[in-house]
């Protein structure tokens, strides 16, 4: 009896430590002081100014209360804000600038209990903020079925890059696209249009809603069609991946993406790269291609490529040459020279390989669509080169492969 009486008061006891904590909890939103004294004022101000904004470094008042520093600014006309420093800290950021000069800042010292200091007026002088400098590089130009935008973003800030079409009707540019990178080199199109000249716009938004001048051009895009598939044919080299499993090489032209049919598929053993070689049947100038990994259960795994470059050449009959696992793009082998190198996108779920969900496998199955460097020259053969798969196993497959451009 006497034991069981012992073992009762530790539950007690922590049972009153829970009710305890919980009553203290329910006055959370209560002052964390009630000392009403003024926070002093910050001081030994100096400013480092970079682009789009200044670092602000000081010395903390000698405040037992003080919480934390506040900065108040406006960073375009009519748009405020606000940015607090920790009390375990000398400097506050101050950033989002719309374009470079003399900004006004603001500086309070606050207290647990909420109390502000006397105000401290600082002068900051933010560079040119990057949005604009990414903008000054914005080129348009006439691309297959539509345009191309490219930008530099040497310091890779995430921006919005905005493009703009002019109705005919309206008379006014409407967005048809907003591409968000974060990339040093920004590179994107947008397709779906006929030859006819057209008015286009580009400009950029940064994160804080800042936008740059709007560049413009007048462009004429390229034509583009969906080349043949009936006219494609093998074209096997001393140098090309032993084929298995019966998955002979027009199987990758078939139509068929469905992850049941037959695909091109290569046999156990062999070593990167792994290529396959084929004709188009035509002279085409190529704009872009939509590449068909296996799917389902397959999808980011297996034998499905993952980096891989296309080799073309103009010859009418090529003569075999044995191609790097990697090279630049121009990289002349033989009579074959490198027209792209590419990378199979991750998952979109952001999953790891192995651990991808139904999404993943539907954006698989929906086949990834990779342009072609404008820069390439026109072709009639294709090698597929194979340089890393998504298991890094000793064999590669691919669905299908549908290509597009201007096959002359």
């Amino acid at each position: 009896m006497k034991n069981k009486k012992l073992r009762t008061i530790p539950l007690l006891v922590a049972l009153a430590a829970v009710l305890f904590s919980c009553t203290k909890d329910k006055n959370y939103n209560e002052p964390a002081s009630n000392d009403k004294t003024k926070p002093g004022v910050v001081t030994n101000i100096r400013v480092e100014n970079f682009n789009g904004g200044a670092h602000i470094i000081y010395t903390l008042p000698n405040s037992p209360n003080l919480l934390y520093v506040m900065a108040g600014y406006e960073i375009r006309k009519g748009v405020k804000r606000e940015t607090k420093a920790s009390y375990y800290t000398d400097t506050i950021t101050v950033q989002g600038f719309a374009t470079a000069g003399e900004y006004q800042v603001t500086l309070e010292a606050v207290s647990r209990a909420n109390i502000k200091s006397d105000p401290v007026q600082v002068t900051v002088h933010p560079l040119d903020p990057y949005y604009k400098l990414s903008a000054a590089t914005i080129q348009l130009s006439a691309d297959f079925g539509g345009v191309n935008v490219k930008a530099q973003n040497p310091n890779k800030r995430s921006f919005g890059y905005i493009l703009l079409e002019l109705d005919p009707v309206t008379n006014e540019y409407g967005i048809v696209e907003q591409h968000y990178d974060a990339g040093e080199h920004v590179n994107f199109s947008v397709r779906g249009y006929n030859t006819e000249a057209r008015r286009f716009g580009a400009y950029i938004r940064d994160e804080w809603g800042n936008t740059s001048d709007t560049v413009f051009a007048q462009i004429s895009p390229l034509f583009e069609t969906q080349l043949n598939k009936s006219l494609f044919f093998k074209y096997a080299l001393p140098s090309d991946t032993e084929i298995g499993y019966g998955w002979d090489l027009p199987y990758l032209w078939d139509g068929k993406t469905d992850g049941y049919s037959n695909g091109w598929h290569t046999n156990p053993g062999g070593s990167y790269p792994m290529v396959c070689t084929f004709g188009l049947g035509v002279y085409a100038k190529l704009s872009r291609f939509v590449l068909y990994n296996r799917p389902l259960q397959f999808a980011y795994s297996h034998g499905n490529p993952r980096k891989f470059s296309l080799w073309g050449t103009d010859k009418v009959s090529p003569q075999n040459a044995v191609l790097p696992a990697y090279s630049d793009e121009g990289t002349v082998v033989g009579d074959w020279v490198n027209l792209g190198n590419f990378i199979f996108p991750d998952p979109p779920s952001g999953l790891m390989p192995g651990a991808t969900n139904a999404s993943d496998e539907a954006f698989v199955a929906a086949g990834v669509n990779f342009n072609i460097p404008l820069v390439s020259p026109k072709t009639r053969y294709i090698r597929l080169n194979v340089a890393e798969t998504w298991s890094g196993g000793d064999f590669a497959h691919a669905m299908e492969i549908t290509f597009f451009g201007d096959p002359d």
